[in-house]
């Protein structure tokens, strides 16, 4: 079942509209809080965005290539604060902790139903202000948020025309994955 949601899950450009509810807030939301975080500090914080008027905003702040996002029917911006997380050894741990709280609600995004892709390509300053953030706040990214279209967005440039289409190829284990010490590489059964 996990792994058939796992698969399942893409970030989709070509977008259809959707009524964001509050009951799917709530369960994208509680999908997220569910995370573990460094001393269960939970420094995942996100502004879901829903009126046609601040989505109109925050178009002014996408870059180029993104012109896709403009028919998002919402948008979730995701905010952390690193004096709100562990800081150990160099590491600051808030945004590894805000990442697995995304991803869980990325797949609670699919099992509605729903698309959320991740962008950089924005202004972050300009998304902060429109959004009232707080300067200490971190900006990581906005899910780009709707209903799979059937029909390829017209705004998609070829390479993300091949991409919508299927599902971009995944590395090798061997590329990644070590067994013991770094260099050893996993070789998988299959």
């Amino acid at each position: 079942m996990l792994q058939e949601l796992l698969e399942k899950r893409r970030s989709y450009r070509s977008l259809a509209p959707v009524s964001l509810s509050d009951e799917m807030v709530e369960t994208l939301s509680r999908a997220a809080s569910l995370m573990p975080s460094c001393f269960n500090n939970q420094p995942w914080r996100f502004v879901f965005v829903r009126s046609a008027e601040r989505l109109e905003e925050l178009k002014k702040t996408y870059s180029k290539g993104n012109e896709w996002a403009y028919r998002a029917s919402f948008v979730v911006a995701v905010v952390t604060r690193l004096a709100d997380d562990c800081q150990l050894q160099g590491k600051d741990y808030a945004f590894f902790d805000t990442g697995m709280a995304v991803g869980s609600m990325l797949l609670a995004a699919t099992e509605l139903g729903l698309v959320l892709h991740p962008i950089a390509g924005f202004d972050t300053a300009l998304a902060k202000q429109i959004l009232h953030l707080p300067l200490d706040m971190v900006l990581i990214t906005l899910l780009i948020g709707g209903r799979k279209s059937d029909t390829l967005s017209p705004e998609l440039s070829p390479h993300q025309r091949e991409t919508e289409l299927s599902r971009p190829a995944r590395k090798a284990f061997e590329e990644f994955v070590f067994i013991e010490k770094w260099g050893e590489a996993f070789h998988p059964i299959s």
